[in-house]
C-alpha cells in the first residue's frame, strides 16, 4: 500500500479529462470520496485504476455519520473496507459530525460537546475500526452552533481521539473559521492537539459572510491568515501531508497546482527549520 506524503489535491470526475492519462507530477497524492466511486465499473473504473497506479490515494467520506443516533450502517462500512483493500488505500477519513437522523440530511451537523456524545461516538468509532481493520481518521469540522455545550471543542476533540484510538485529519481552514465564529484563539487550539494523532491535513478557502461570520465553502482561494496558520501547525506538530480542497468555483488546473506548490513551499521551509543540527554546528 502506498502511504501519502507531501501535498495533495482532490480527484474529481469532472476533472478526469484534464488529469488523465498522466497525472500532474506536482501533486504528490490524491483524495476521493469513496461514495462517489462505489460501485466502480466500466470507463470510470478503468480511469480510477489508471490514476491510482500512478500516485498514492486517500479517502475522505461523506456519509458515515459517526455522531448519529441512527444505527451504524454496517453494510456501508464493509463496502468501504472492500474499496480500500481493492485499491490499496491506507487511510479512511471522515468527519467528526453526523449527517443522518431518521433519514439522510445532506449536510454535516455538529455533535454536541457533551460527555454522553463522547461515549456514543467512541463506541461507534471502535465498531468502524474493527470492520475496516485500520484506524479511522476524523476531521475537525466547521460548525455554527454548539447546543448543550459541556466542554469546549478542543477538549471534546482530544477526548475522542484519545479514548477511541482513532487518528486526526487536521483541517486548518476549519480551525480558522471556527475561531472567528466562536471567538477563540486558533493557534491555541492547534497547540492543544496531540501531535501523534495528526496523520494529514486539509486547507481550503471560505466565504466571508461578515467580519465575525465565516462560512466554510471550499469555493475560494486560501487566504493569507490560513496559510500562516498552516505554517504554525507544521512548526507545532511537525510537517504532515496536506491536501488542497476545492469543491466548486473550480479554477483551471494550473491555479490549483499553484496552491499545491504553496503547500510544498511551506512544508520545505518548516522541514528545514525542524531538521536537527549536525554535531559541532553553531546555532
Amino acid at each position: 500500500m502506498k502511504h501519502i506524503k507531501g501535498a495533495g489535491l482532490g480527484f474529481r470526475r469532472e476533472m478526469l479529462q484534464e488529469l488523465l492519462p498522466t497525472l500532474p507530477s506536482e501533486v504528490d497524492f490524491w483524495e476521493v470520496a469513496p461514495e462517489n466511486w462505489i460501485p466502480l465499473g466500466g470507463a470510470y473504473q478503468e480511469q480510477f485504476q489508471q490514476a491510482s497506479s500512478q500516485a498514492p490515494f486517500t479517502t475522505h467520506g461523506l456519509s458515515l455519520s459517526i455522531g448519529s443516533s441512527d444505527k451504524l450502517d454496517i453494510g456501508f462500512v464493509k463496502t468501504v473496507k472492500r474499496f480500500l483493500d481493492v485499491n490499496n488505500i491506507v487511510l479512511y477519513s471522515e468527519h467528526l459530525s453526523f449527517c443522518s437522523g431518521n433519514g439522510h440530511m445532506y449536510d454535516l451537523m455538529p455533535i454536541p460537546f457533551t460527555e454522553d456524545a463522547i461515549n456514543h461516538v467512541v463506541s461507534r468509532i471502535v465498531q468502524v475500526q474493527d470492520i475496516i481493520e485500520r484506524p479511522l481518521v476524523l476531521e475537525n469540522v466547521s460548525y455554527y452552533i454548539a447546543p448543550g455545550q459541556e466542554m469546549d471543542e478542543l477538549e471534546f476533540t482530544t477526548r475522542i481521539l484519545n479514548e477511541s484510538g482513532c487518528q486526526m485529519l487536521l483541517d486548518v481552514n476549519n480551525v480558522y473559521v471556527n475561531s472567528i465564529n466562536h471567538k477563540y484563539d486558533a493557534k491555541a487550539f492547534i497547540n492543544g492537539l496531540p501531535s501523534d494523532k495528526i496523520v494529514y491535513g486539509h486547507i481550503a478557502g471560505h466565504y466571508d459572510e461578515a467580519e465575525d461570520l465565516k462560512v466554510d465553502t471550499h469555493g475560494a482561494d486560501v487566504i493569507e491568515p490560513v496559510w500562516e496558520l498552516l505554517e504554525h501547525a507544521y512548526r507545532t506538530h511537525g510537517v504532515f501531508p496536506t491536501l488542497l480542497e476545492r469543491d466548486f468555483n473550480i479554477p483551471p488546473l494550473d491555479n490549483l497546482i499553484a496552491e499545491v506548490e504553496r503547500i510544498k513551499q511551506i512544508q520545505e521551509k518548516c522541514d528545514v527549520i525542524q531538521q536537527p543540527k549536525a554535531k559541532g554546528s553553531v546555532a
